[in-house]
């Protein structure tokens, strides 16, 4: 009988000192530093973007990939989700978009994601929110330091909507997986632990980034599942089809949880979860960021029961060949963008 895939996450460690150490013997360059412009090394690259309703600021995103500093080539593929704006029009028309594709009714970003694997030709895939603008480095200090073994995990800074980005770029410390102060007395949402007392926390560092999460160990509410975040994140490209990719019913339920699963079942296929404290993106939220938050979180208690089941299920594998047959399906009755 196969394990479940929490029992496997309980038996998986991520102390990814050698890991990272490996880099740097083999460059010269500091992890978490950042390489220098037109950077050749690294692995081939492709960036996937899933994109709902968001002309407010795909073109921004699009102009920031179009900038980027990696003197190797990469694709940037984008999936429209059936928007309803003009979302598919900026896709296009954008240079720095090498395919587009439209979907002939909402799937959700999980399925979206999905498309954009199974399409794309790299050997590490970037999945990028389509709100997430990058400073100029950020697609070369991916690409430089990925690799068959590892997760990469970048950071957001969020900017509500009409507030210009700083000079200085964007404040990992920003993020909520570096500077955290949870509510006191009512149950957090992830772990359903309740605190008395506030606490100043500081998840990436109070966990020596990361490696202190292994063997499914908490910190207060996070674990390292939770750490694996969408908006900005490098992944083998191979091991995400093997383990058959996104789980489209995240997409259908609502707001939450995909990501997450998509970590636990990339830990659980024996890849460290590593974070580039360099990789910071500005998040720019919507005009109407407020509704969406709480139409989010009205959604949240049926992901999470998703994923709990989940998590009581065997880890998957072998599953290239079905995701790929699948996407290529769903292709076929797709709209070409570009």
């Amino acid at each position: 009988m196969n394990s479940t895939l929490q029992t496997v996450l309980a038996s998986q460690d991520n102390d990814h000192t050698s890991h990272t150490q490996v880099f740097e013997r083999a460059t010269g360059i500091p992890w978490n530093q950042s390489v220098p412009a037109d950077y050749l090394g690294g692995r081939r690259l492709s960036v996937v973007i899933p994109a709902y309703n968001v002309d407010y600021c795909l073109a921004a995103v699009l102009d920031a990939l179009d900038t980027q500093t990696y003197g190797r080539r990469f694709e940037v593929i984008v999936i429209d989700d059936a928007s309803t704006d003009t979302t598919s029009k900026i896709i296009a028309t954008h240079p720095a978009v090498t395919a587009g594709i439209r979907l002939p009714g909402r799937r959700g970003a999980a399925t979206a994601r999905n498309l954009g694997t199974v399409m794309a030709q790299g050997e590490t895939v970037l999945y990028l929110d389509a709100d997430m603008v990058l400073p100029s480095n950020t697609v070369a200090d991916l690409a430089a330091r990925a690799t068959d073994h590892a997760v990469l995990t970048g950071f957001r800074h969020n900017l509500p909507h009409g507030v210009a980005p700083p000079a200085a770029g964007p404040d990992l410390a920003a993020d909520h997986r570096v500077t955290w102060r949870p509510p006191v007395n009512r149950p957090l949402l992830y772990s359903g632990i309740t605190l008395r007392e506030p606490i100043d926390g500081r998840p990436l560092n109070h966990t020596r980034d990361f490696r202190d999460l292994g063997h499914g160990r908490f910190y207060y509410d996070w674990d390292l599942p939770r750490m694996v975040v969408t908006a900005l994140l490098a992944v083998p490209r191979a091991t995400v089809l093997d383990i058959g990719g996104f789980d489209g019913e995240f997409g259908r339920i609502g707001w939450g949880m995909e990501d997450t699963y998509l970590g636990a079942c990339l830990i659980a296929a024996g890849l460290l979860v590593v974070p580039l404290r360099q990789a910071v993106g500005f998040h720019l939220d919507p005009p109407d960021a407020a509704q969406q938050w709480r139409h989010k979180l009205a959604a949240w208690p049926a992901t999470l029961q998703r994923y709990r089941a989940l998590l009581k299920a065997p880890a998957p594998s072998g599953q290239a060949t079905a995701l790929t047959t699948s996407m290529n399906t769903l292709l076929h009755s797709c709209e070409v963008l570009r």
